[in-house]
């Protein structure tokens, strides 16, 4: 019998998990009237919108800063992956209404680009630095 094993990758459940945060930012203001309607108003609570966010963030530094230390030594996906959150904190923080709605979903999709710039560096990377100090 065949044994299968299954490596968990980050960078695919980072890149899942951004996205959702992105569409979740860009359409919550479209559907914030009727959520409730549908029995799905959690969807515009803050603690959800924190629970993504903290989720992507520490999806975000395990997957990329491993990946940095232990394989491709590359600092453009942990670059990346900075904006994107540096994006998400300007458009919360900054008090400019208008900028939130395009600020956050930006960040969202940043980061999951960091993430696949990771994913691709990993595939690339044609050596194995587990046993470098």
């Amino acid at each position: 019998m065949k044994t299968r094993s299954y490596k968990i990758n980050l960078d695919r459940i980072g890149i899942t998990a951004s996205t959702l945060c992105a569409l979740h930012c860009a359409a919550l203001p479209f559907f914030i009237t009727v959520l409730p309607m549908w029995g799905m108003g959690f969807l515009a609570n803050e603690a959800v919108e924190i629970s993504m966010i903290a989720l992507s963030l520490i999806l975000g530094v395990w997957s990329l800063s491993s990946a940095y230390r232990k394989q491709h030594r590359r600092i453009v996906p942990i670059l990346v992956l900075v904006a994107g959150f540096a994006c998400i904190a300007f458009g919360h923080f900054s008090g400019i209404g208008f900028l939130e709605p395009v600020l956050i979903p930006l960040g969202g999709f940043t980061i999951a680009a960091a993430h696949y710039i990771n994913l691709r560096l990993l595939k690339t990377c044609p050596v194995n630095h587990h046993n470098e100090v």
